[in-house]
């Protein structure tokens, strides 16, 4: 019961941080265009759903295998950091993914390089796929869209069990 008021709590700090954070509309397509884009200044609120996404594509996400291992940033892959992998956004970069088959929302910092299968747009840490509800099916369609640093980012890490 717990860790579901804890995990509860982290989403929504997660969500309700974005409200100051500008957004990023970078894409010139329609919204099903997995093309991908350089992005634009940030000009339009996140909350602006006539924004244009920055991208929209497949999603998968990577654990267990690459856990410890260096990531392009240099610092080691951690599978419970809510972190991505992207082939061009600069490391660094924070990125609202949104699970475009349930909604649900999550914001990750770039960190490393990748997809390497074509036509995916990004790889996501396990826990970034699970807040989103995407581990059990591994794909999923998302929307992309960029964040200017947030001035808050919550991060979900395990809670430990009371025995």
């Amino acid at each position: 019961m717990r860790r579901r008021i804890a995990h509860g709590l982290a989403v929504f700090l997660c969500v309700a941080s974005l409200g100051a954070a500008q957004g990023n509309s970078g894409s010139d397509h329609d919204r099903t265009s997995p093309v991908q884009h350089q992005p634009k200044p940030a000009t339009k609120s996140m909350h602006n759903r006539s924004a244009r996404p920055y991208q929209v594509g497949t999603a998968s996400w990577y654990g267990s295998y690459f856990h410890g291992k260096e990531t392009a940033s240099g610092e080691a892959f951690n599978m419970y950091d809510l972190t991505a992998a992207h082939p061009t956004l600069p490391l660094g970069t924070y990125v609202k993914v949104t699970n475009l088959r349930n909604g649900r929302t999550v914001v990750v910092r770039v960190n490393d390089r990748g997809p390497v299968v074509e036509g995916r747009i990004i790889d996501l840490s396990y826990e970034a796929a699970r807040v989103l509800h995407l581990e059990n099916q591994g794909i999923q369609q998302v929307r992309l869209d960029l964040v200017s640093e947030p001035q808050t980012v919550a991060v979900l890490r395990p809670v430990a069990r009371l025995q």
